[in-house]
């Protein structure tokens, strides 16, 4: 691989560096991973190239606190497309990137990869009209989008994006205290009258609790939120496979925005919420009084690992409305604009509804 160094006087020094792409054997056109039988197939020829199939593994946490990866910065690098020989301007946020002149995917090489390298990927398995279908399927079922909009409707510009994200493992050993109440009832006598009331019987908890985190997923894209990860989770994280770039051949993909080490923090807190709950399920009580859990991490180990996520946009009224299919089994989430008609009338029906149950309710008493 040839490396030049330009001088750009926005930019400060920027390498020119060579892409990675797949040409066919048998005819030089480019091949692409093809989700459906799992290989890089050529949409000429026919011609098609097994992918070797590793499960990745886990690696260690600590270790990789402890050691000086190598990180970019800002930056940028100029990639030449093997293919048409057009430069691009690529980012240290982007790993793979269609050519604007010849639609060809470049990836960068994962030796230029900056900062941490990913070492999992878990390859798409569905295609790209599939997630199309899925999608118009949720349009025209969102009841409140305006219905001009579900007709007119389409996956804008879908495309298939790798998005990164981080995995941990860890095993917990806790110790807690606290005390829980229980609510009981008692009958008294007041100004000669019997009356009901609701008293509380404290007891005090106290113990150890050890617990297996497994593939807790944080994403590590300012692009996509966690909360959207989650609505199409899960992605089969245990079923990744090793880093390749072979899977990314016809699609875009990107590197973390946020570090392992703020992921690992957002992870623990996770843990931390689930140990509680698991803690308090095995009690029977109405109230927490005060609840105390220390929690000691211990055998952490992460992947770094990019999620198959298709993604698209519909525009209605010169607003973007996104939504994110699992490149895997094919759930979705997004947004749609909501019709204020149709609310008011669902509020109207509500409101009629009640009425009409209010005078039922009144002549029958009659």
């Amino acid at each position: 691989m040839n490396e030049n160094t330009l001088n750009d006087t926005n930019q400060g020094v920027v390498k020119e560096t060579e892409t990675e792409i797949a040409k066919c054997p048998a005819c030089g056109a480019k091949m692409e991973f093809d989700p459906l039988v799992q290989k890089l197939v050529c949409k000429y020829c026919g011609t098609d190239e097994e992918i070797e199939n590793n499960t990745s593994c886990e690696l260690d946490f600590l270790a990789m606190l402890s050691s000086n990866y190598n990180a970019w910065g800002d930056e940028t690098h100029v990639f030449r497309c093997d293919n048409c020989g057009a430069k691009e301007i690529l980012t240290k946020k982007e790993i793979a990137k269609s050519c604007p002149f010849c639609g060809t995917t470049n990836i960068v090489e994962t030796k230029d990869l900056s900062g941490l390298k990913p070492n999992a990927i878990i390859p798409f398995s569905i295609t790209t009209s599939m997630a199309g279908e899925i999608v118009a399927k949720w349009i025209s079922k969102r009841f409140f989008a305006p219905s001009r909009f579900k007709k007119s409707a389409k996956g804008e510009d879908i495309k298939g994006t790798y998005s990164p994200a981080f995995t941990f493992d860890t095993q917990t050993s806790s110790t807690y205290y606290g005390r829980l109440g229980k609510y009981y009832y008692r009958t008294v006598r007041r100004n000669g009258k019997t009356e009901t009331i609701r008293e509380v019987r404290y007891f005090p908890i106290s113990g150890n609790f050890n617990m297996f985190f497994d593939d807790i997923l944080i994403q590590a894209s300012n692009k996509i939120e966690q909360k959207d990860i989650d609505k199409i989770s899960p992605f089969d994280t245990n079923d990744s496979k090793e880093y390749s770039t072979d899977y990314l051949h016809g699609y875009i993909a990107n590197a973390n925005d946020k570090k392992c080490e703020d992921c690992w923090q957002t992870a623990k807190s996770i843990a931390y919420a689930q140990i509680k709950r698991r803690i308090l399920s095995q009690y029977t009580y109405d109230i927490v009084d005060y609840f105390k859990v220390n929690t000691d991490f211990s055998e952490i180990t992460y992947k770094y690992v990019l999620l198959p996520i298709y993604v698209g946009h519909s525009t209605w009224k010169q607003k973007i409305y996104n939504f994110f299919v699992n490149g895997r089994n094919g759930k979705i989430t997004g947004k749609t604009p909501v019709s204020p008609l149709k609310v008011g009338l669902v509020v109207l029906l509500g409101l009629a509804a009640l009425v009409g149950l209010g005078f039922l309710i009144y002549y029958y008493f009659q």
